[in-house]
């Protein structure tokens, strides 16, 4: 046994949502024979927390409160060392209270959660969509521990024996509401903290997977590239804590000491500066709200013009720069359609998290209202096109197309949620509506070095079309991948790019 003197490092343990401190004893007991001093937190109102007395009640505890916990442990450490663990909603209160003890916090070790970013609401973490449903009703209300049958709604149960069920329902208590209703807000005082990822494969996101996502080139991704940031795996589900103690404690130990898979930087443009690739004239531009509008040559005009409303992928971060109608990837379709003779429109839909397709699709609903409704176009000749993530907002459309929508097109899209994408309202599945698209047309580009996960649900779309009749054009473009018309200026590109628009345009056209 160590003496306090010789203790350097010190861990706080968070998990969530509803349980507590008890949930990391095998872990903690692990740590501290290793010579560690461990806090596991007891977050107020879940895990057997006490509410504070004085009046207040659950329906009071929020975010800001599990924050002022973590502070409050954060400030109980007698070690040099402080590192942060965040399971889950825990990263949220993790994040909040490191920003205000940014000097005491070493490091930050995010275990299988979200990314949370400034003004990010937990509940987008949260995979129940009954949770959604409730809290967007009444953000105030108290949400019941799960049943022992009932945790798979939360995250992978792998590895979990109905014993470890049984006993993650026993030490659980009902999360209070605002907890995951108010946002959390980072000053990106933490930009210098050193992080690492833990990753539960049997929830299906990997090492592999995020390298992807950084070599993508997406702004949000770049970061995890950093020198100081080191990533672990564990072969088991969501609670890593009941199913595989030992082997966890070892991967924060290793964490605290810097260890872990260093990421790949993309080692070419960010994403949101690669040029367009194709050359195509510049076109007058309108701003208005979220919508931009290129016009054709007005020296062309014969009266009204079909429209295409071009939609970007996502869930991307809030306040991007530059504004997502000005990536050379949308200003690109955009003016290519104009100079064909038809209105190029993009909109910049909300959509953030996972959680928030519902407001991306009204965002969506509202732009093609405000085209439609422009006098220089033809309201009764409209297409809709979708790129990546923007892909399961074809469902509504596909569920009950209307009469002026034409035509409908996706450029390497995602058609079903992904592993990890938790918060998906069920709506958004396009395979599943495309009996009720009837005869509307749709313009798939196909990309043949497409991530896998992304290229199954293609599949299963392209199956579930040939299974009921749905109008379905394919346009495959076997050596492109995702984002290929920034990524991969060839003639097979090219080519794809301008066969596609050519299909829409004689479906708006007709």
């Amino acid at each position: 046994m160590r003496s306090d003197q010789e203790i350097r490092t010190a861990f706080i343990l968070a998990s969530g949502p509803f349980t507590g401190g008890l949930l990391w004893d095998r872990v903690g007991e692990r740590l501290r024979e290793a010579g560690a001093e461990v806090h596991a937190a007891t977050l107020t109102g879940t895990g057997g927390g006490a509410v504070p007395a004085g009046g207040a009640d659950e329906r009071e505890v929020g975010l800001e409160t599990h924050i002022a916990d973590m502070v409050r442990l954060i400030d109980a450490v007698t070690a040099p060392t402080v590192v942060l663990v965040g399971h889950d909603y825990a990263i949220h209160p993790v994040l909040g209270a490191a920003q205000r003890r940014v000097e005491r916090v070493t490091r930050i070790v995010y275990l299988d959660s979200g990314l949370p970013q400034d003004g990010d609401l937990p509940l987008a973490l949260v995979p129940d969509t009954d949770v959604h449903a409730l809290l967007r009703e009444r953000p105030d209300a108290t949400v019941p521990a799960p049943a022992p049958d009932e945790w798979q709604r939360w995250g992978n149960t792998t590895g979990l024996s109905s014993a470890d069920l049984e006993r993650l329902s026993s030490l659980a208590s009902p999360q209070p509401g605002r907890t995951l209703t108010e946002p959390l807000r980072l000053t990106g005082a933490l930009s210098s903290v050193p992080t690492s990822g833990v990753l539960c494969t049997a929830s299906g996101l990997t090492i592999e997977a995020v390298q992807q996502l950084v070599t993508s080139g997406m702004p949000q991704f770049q970061a995890l590239a950093g020198p100081a940031v080191g990533f672990f795996e564990l072969a088991t589900g969501h609670w890593p804590m009941l199913s595989c103690p030992d082997e966890l404690a070892t991967t924060l130990l290793r964490a605290a000491a810097g260890e872990g898979h260093r990421l790949t930087p993309a080692n070419n443009t960010p994403f949101q500066e690669r040029p367009f690739l194709l050359d195509v004239p510049v076109a007058a531009r309108e701003r208005t709200g979220r919508l931009d509008l290129h016009l054709p040559d007005p020296a062309d005009d014969d009266g009204p013009r079909p429209a295409i409303l071009f939609v970007h992928g996502g869930p991307l971060p809030r306040d991007l720069v530059p504004d997502l109608r000005d990536w050379p990837l949308y200003v690109g379709h955009a003016r290519l359609a104009a100079s064909r003779g038809v209105v190029g429109a993009v909109v910049a839909h909300r959509l953030h998290s996972t959680s928030d397709y519902p407001t991306a699709a009204a965002d969506v609903a509202e732009a093609l209202g405000v085209l439609r409704a422009d006098p220089r176009v033809d309201a009764d000749r409209i297409a809709l096109w979708v790129f990546s993530g923007g892909g399961l907002l074809l469902s509504d459309h596909l569920a009950a197309p209307q009469p002026w929508l034409r035509c409908v097109a996706a450029n390497y899209p995602v058609l079903a949620p992904l592993a990890g994408w938790v918060g998906v309202d069920p709506r958004f599945a396009p395979a599943a509506v495309l009996p009720k698209a009837g005869r509307l047309p749709i313009v798939l580009t196909r990309v043949g070095l497409e991530a896998p996960d992304i290229a199954a649900t293609v599949a299963a779309f392209v199956a579930a079309a040939d299974e009921c009749g749905a109008a379905l054009e394919l346009v495959d473009v076997p050596h492109a991948m995702h984002g290929f018309d920034v990524h991969d200026p060839t003639d097979e590109t090219r080519e794809a790019v301008q066969r596609a628009l050519s299909a829409v345009l004689a479906h708006l056209r007709a």
